[in-house]
């Protein structure tokens, strides 16, 4: 009973199973059921249960092969232009593929009993072609689980996804369940690969296999980067079983895809399949944080900005994949400081890192800087699983002018003395909120009003922003006691919109004006006055006063005195200013520029202090015909024979005298002698120019000839002068030029005396060459001539220089034997007597001086200075020696012979008396031995 009511429930379970079944693939719905222990409960099922599941399921076949499916499956199509206008087209007609790549079966004909192979194409709107081959394969779930129940077993396999095995395109075999391969050339779909994988390695990603290794033997190989070529070994092989494995971790930001080859070929290296390309992608982790490009990002933004005022930009890096989550990097603030006026003053797009500003209140005169910390997060900025990095932004806000200048003060007061420029009578202060030293901050000052004739201006102070009032032009307390200027101050830059200009920027400056004692002044300065030239002495010229501008003061007295009077010609009056002449007025004289004489007065009070000022009086002196003219030129020539083209000398005058009183002059000769009006002729030129000529006779000895001229000039009475203009007259050239002979026979010598002159040159030059000739000819004489006695032994001549420093006894070539006592006396002894000098060196051993360094230390040189003197001193044979003086010697061949025998006796067999022919210095020695017997 109890097996009956057990079979009779599992019967209840399998009908309801087989009708979900068969509800599921009327709608193409692949349904499977993989309930554990379904095949030891169909076994226990009666003999009859059997077969009606069976007859059961057999309707559920035919109907699942013979009924018209909806919707079979799908082609999955992208041209990466989003398939717009996309056409798909099926080789075989019972099947048809609509616009999003459903594939349908027809109402008739349809059938799966066996796999269905055709080609889908898929036409775009610019032309393009695609085109793949589609395996249509029935999988009957609810069959296949039944056979598989009913073979009473189910394998473990069937709860697991196994590897994907990648067939070699070709001719497939008949199969033992009745289905054959077919021929597919379709790109095989590419083979992802997780980065940074644990492993364990080598991990296997696919298996390869050929249709043709059941037949013969296969060896498959991969070729390509990462497998034979560079980073070799990341991809391996089974080359049995086909098997492909990665052997290490992948690094999608070192690279991202490998593209490998894949061959089969048999045990003899002959290609079976043709290669098919394998496309490896590294899929990305998310391993690598965004990084910021600076640490530190420097922005402005004007104060007083309205919300929405953009700031700056930050920007991150990822190198993860920025078309996944990995890569995409969100920006947001973490903190701001200052929180004034309000914590969040500033925000981020969180995609573009773009900062503006929220909140309105920014003011610099209150913060001046902002520190902004922002956050950049991968993963769209998922803070759970997204990998983060920080930046500081610093925000400085700029300066506008929103703050006008303000006057400390609104009344100003300073005093200046009378007649002073360039000194600062005041000083006006001023505060400004704006940043300093800028154009917001820089203050302008003008006076507006109280100074009409501009005595005063207002510099500002670089440094610290004041106005100070100085005076450009000098007041006069007499005019002006006081002033009362309005200033108002404004900045370099305009206000920004919308900001007044405060009332404290306007002040009044009151200035007070200094009395002082101001100098006597000229009211005709300089003073000009016109007189003849010529004036005696003491006649008074002028009246040259002085005014005292102090007027509000007690009277003062003015005393005067010269101060520059370069001819000395002038006298001042010192109580009135009377100028009376102390010389005579001369427009000639040098002190005169263009008829002007000019002296300088002083005029000085009795204030306190005194003051002085200075006048300039200018006479201007008319001329008199006080100078007689001058005759020019005083010196001439002309032909001693009239020629056409040069018939006379032209003459000029001079006269110190200006018009009336110069030229036109009047040339004449005196009528005494006669001789001259009888040779010379003068002719009018023009009326300062004359011609002085011969008389018409066409000869003149040559010679010097005084011609006297009178010269007269214009003035009223004229003046005149008589002049000598020494004329040389010469024998001339063709052109009218003196010759040379002729300008002596000029000047006063006859022919007969340039002759003998001539002749003197020639004779005294003729005696002078004789004299050279005669002085060469001794010389060579004297050369060839033998000396009478031994050179080194004649001293009588012997020309001694001891100033020749030259190089050094190292550097030159000397005979240094010379100067040394010889070893040997023997040439010297052997020569007749006479006077000689013997030096006697002593033959001791000689001292040893001091080695001088081949570098020295300054301070060495004085100790080997003192120590080579003290050797020297300390040295028996250092020059000069002993010496025993001869002097009885006088040279072979001296005429005067030997004073070695003279003696204090006289032997009476010399005779002396010669020696009154040497001479007065041997007069004495004549007295004392040749005085006969009296002696």
């Amino acid at each position: 009973t109890s097996n009956s009511k057990l079979s009779f429930m599992f019967l209840l379970y399998y009908i309801h199973l087989i009708l979900l079944t068969l509800v599921s693939h009327f709608n193409c719905v692949n349904y499977t059921f993989d309930t554990p222990g379904l095949s030891s409960g169909f076994n226990r099922l009666c003999p009859c249960c059997r077969y009606v599941l069976l007859f059961l399921m057999l309707i559920y076949k035919y109907t699942c092969l013979k009924y018209s499916f909806s919707s079979l499956s799908a082609v999955k199509f992208d041209d990466c232009m989003g398939n717009e206008a996309v056409v798909f087209q099926s080789s075989d007609s019972r099947f048809s593929v609509r616009t999003d790549g459903s594939i349908f079966a027809q109402e008739e004909g349809a059938s799966l009993d066996k796999p269905v192979q055709f080609r889908v194409t898929a036409r775009g709107p610019s032309s393009h072609v695609w085109e793949t081959v589609l395996l249509l394969l029935l999988l009957l779930p609810c069959l296949s689980n039944v056979l598989c129940i009913y073979g009473g077993t189910i394998s473990k396999e069937a709860f697991h996804e196994p590897p994907p095995v990648i067939v070699f395109p070709g001719s497939g075999r008949n199969s033992s369940t009745g289905l054959r391969r077919q021929k597919r050339d379709w790109v095989i779909p590419p083979i992802n690969v997780a980065e940074n994988s644990r492993g364990p390695f080598p991990q296997m990603l696919v298996s390869i296999r050929s249709d043709q290794d059941q037949d013969i033997s296969i060896r498959y190989s991969i070729t390509g980067v990462g497998a034979d070529q560079p980073p070799n070994e990341v991809f391996s092989i089974d080359p049995v079983l086909g098997k492909m494995f990665v052997t290490k971790p992948l690094d999608r930001e070192h690279r991202s895809s490998y593209h490998l080859r894949a061959h089969a070929v048999d045990m003899n290296g002959n290609q079976v399949e043709n290669p098919i390309d394998l496309y490896i992608f590294v899929i990305d982790m998310n391993d690598n944080r965004p990084e910021f490009k600076n640490q530190v990002y420097n922005g402005s933004v004007d104060e007083g900005s309205k919300p929405g005022t953009y700031v700056m930009h930050l920007s991150a890096f990822d190198a993860d994949d920025n078309t996944t989550a990995n890569g995409m990097v969100r920006y947001r603030i973490l903190s701001q400081t200052p929180h004034s006026p309000i914590p969040n003053m500033f925000t981020i797009n969180s995609e573009t890192g773009d900062i503006v500003t929220v909140a309105p209140g920014l003011d610099r005169e209150k913060v001046s800087q902002y520190t902004i910390i922002v956050q950049a997060t991968d993963m769209e900025g998922n803070l759970n699983f997204g990998l983060s990095n920080t930046a500081t932004a610093i925000i400085t806000v700029t300066d506008i002018n929103d703050n006008p200048p303000m006057l400390t003060s609104r009344t100003f007061s300073g005093e200046v003395p009378e007649n002073r420029v360039d000194v600062v009578v005041a000083n006006l202060t001023v505060i400004d909120a704006d940043q300093p030293h800028s154009p917001n901050w820089n203050a302008i000052y003008r006076i507006i009003s109280g100074d009409p004739t501009g005595h005063f201006t207002i510099r500002t102070d670089p440094v610290t922003n004041d106005g100070m009032v100085t005076v450009v032009k000098p007041v006069d307390f007499e005019m002006n006691r006081a002033f009362m200027l309005t200033v108002v101050v404004s900045n370099q830059a305009h206000l920004a919109s919308g900001i007044q200009s405060s009332l404290q920027s306007t002040a009044g400056v009151t200035i007070s004006v200094q009395d002082v004692n101001e100098p006597p002044y000229f009211p005709t300065n300089p003073k000009h006055i016109r007189f003849e030239e010529g004036v005696p002495a003491g006649t008074t010229l002028e009246t040259f006063s002085a005014s005292d501008p102090d007027r509000l003061q007690m009277q003062q007295i003015i005393r005067y005195s010269k101060l520059n009077d370069p001819a000395n010609w002038l006298s001042i009056n010192r109580t009135n200013g009377q100028i009376v002449t102390t010389a005579v007025l001369d427009r000639e004289s040098s002190y005169v520029k263009n008829n002007i004489y000019e002296a300088t007065f002083l005029a000085t009070d009795n204030g306190s202090p005194a003051a002085s000022g200075t006048g300039t009086l200018q006479i201007y002196l008319i001329d008199i015909n006080d100078n007689p003219p001058a005759l020019i030129p005083r010196e001439s020539q002309i032909c001693e024979r009239m020629n056409r083209n040069v018939n006379g000398v032209n003459i000029t005058a001079a006269d110190a005298d200006t018009d009336p009183n110069a030229g036109p002059f009047v040339f004449e000769l005196p009528i005494f002698p006669t001789s001259i009006r009888r040779n010379w002729t003068i002719s009018r030129i023009s009326g300062n120019y004359a011609r002085l000529g011969l008389q018409n006779q066409r000869y003149l000895e040559p010679g010097v000839y005084e011609v006297p001229i009178t010269v007269s000039d214009s003035g009223n009475p004229p003046l005149s002068n008589r002049s000598v203009i020494k004329v040389k007259v010469c024998p001339c050239d063709r052109n009218g030029d003196c010759t040379t002979l002729g300008a002596v026979a000029a000047a006063g010598l006859g022919t007969g005396a340039i002759i003998s002159i001539l002749i003197c040159i020639i004779i005294l030059l003729s005696m002078v060459l004789l004299f050279v000739v005669w002085i060469k000819r001794r010389e060579k004489e004297r050369q060839t001539k033998q000396l009478l006695i031994d050179p080194e032994d004649d001293v009588r001549d012997n020309i001694l220089k001891y100033d020749e420093e030259g190089g050094g006894e190292e550097d030159q070539d000397y005979d240094l034997s010379q100067l040394q006592q010889p070893d040997s006396l023997e040439h010297i002894i052997s020569k007749p007597p006479g006077v000689r000098r013997v030096d006697e060196r002593p033959i001791i051993p000689e001292s040893q001086y001091p080695i001088r360094p081949v570098v020295p230390h300054p301070g060495d040189i004085g100790d080997f200075i003192h120590e080579g003197l003290r050797a020297a001193d300390n040295d028996p044979t250092a020059p000069p020696y002993d010496s025993l003086l001869v002097f009885d010697y006088e040279g072979s061949g001296s005429t005067a012979g030997s004073v070695s025998s003279l003696n204090s006796s006289s032997t009476g067999d010399q005779d002396y008396d010669y020696l009154n022919d040497w001479g007065p210095r041997f007069k004495k020695l004549a007295d004392m031995y040749g005085g006969g017997d009296d002696d």
